[in-house]
């Protein structure tokens, strides 16, 4: 049967990744990351999941992740993956504080971890500042510089507007006035990873504001598809919509997502989005890969 690889499954609201560590252990007889990825989404023939997480040392931080979507690409960021592999190091002793950095490609984030009798339930995530400019979002387009707020989007002979933010990840918002109704299916898989209005791909959410302190939220994930929740993706719903006046700035804002509720808050004293939740450990195992 050979040599399996020792995974543990963890979820933030339901978005739910297989996660390696390579700080305890030889990952360097996997051949691929990217096809293992697709190997243990899988689930039929895998384990299922949204994709495959790596815990590994960091040379500038304290712990490194880095995440490959179901599809095999990978990301520059996940914030829910985030808040599980902060739960993970502390709990496994791989750090020694609760106040951390944890390294990703699109740099690195500051975690606190909620922690009761060695046990971490919930992690407040530092997200860092957003990036509004639109060709480093990047949205293709000649306004450099500016602000990419309610553009219009013909599709076929229907106009939308959106907002795009990239929390590390792009993101572009739509806002509409239900969320049960939003066109996730048709949107998502029409513009997260093939349009050329957006060159590195984008998520595509959708956000249903309720009062100036609370939104409904859902998403499509570029590599992914409709996932439960996306850590990145709130925080960009809360912006988007602060960008638009529809909620508060400097309070925190609850992001109900499918698989739960999410915490955001964007400060004007330091321009970073804070971001609260939870990370729950699901099971853990070896995978013996084909």
């Amino acid at each position: 049967m050979g040599q399996g690889i020792r995974f543990i499954k963890m979820h933030g609201l339901g978005n739910c990744y297989i996660y390696l560590d390579g700080m305890t252990h030889d990952l360097s007889p996997i051949a691929s990351f990217p096809e293992l990825s697709q190997q243990v989404s899988d689930p039929y023939k895998g384990i299922g999941s949204d994709g495959l997480i790596l815990i590994l040392p960091s040379a500038d931080a304290d712990v490194q992740m880095r995440i490959f979507n179901k599809d095999g690409s990978e990301a520059m960021n996940c914030g829910n993956g985030l808040r599980c592999v902060a739960k993970y190091v502390y709990e496994h002793r791989l750090v020694d504080s609760e106040h951390f950095a944890i390294e990703t490609r699109s740099g690195n984030k500051q975690a606190v971890v909620h922690a009761r009798n060695g046990a971490v339930n919930e992690v407040t995530v530092d997200m860092g500042e957003p990036i509004l400019e639109r060709e480093r979002i990047p949205v293709a387009g000649e306004k450099r510089g500016q602000k990419v707020i309610r553009e219009h989007l013909s599709i076929g002979d229907k106009e939308y507007t959106f907002t795009a933010v990239s929390m590390g990840n792009p993101h572009a918002l739509f806002f509409v006035e239900d969320i049960s109704k939003a066109p996730i299916h048709k949107l998502g898989a029409l513009l997260a990873d093939k349009d050329p209005l957006f060159p590195n791909g984008a998520n595509i959410g959708f956000v249903e504001p309720i009062t100036d302190r609370e939104v409904n939220y859902r998403v499509w994930e570029c590599g992914s598809g409709i996932t439960q929740a996306c850590g990145t993706g709130a925080c960009a719903s809360v912006v988007a919509s602060i960008l638009e006046e529809r909620v508060t700035k400097d309070v925190p804002v609850t992001v109900h997502l499918d698989g739960g509720d999410l915490t955001i808050e964007w400060r004007s004293e330091t321009n970073h989005v804070l971001m609260t939740g939870e990370a729950k450990v699901i099971c853990e195992g070896v995978y013996f890969q084909e």
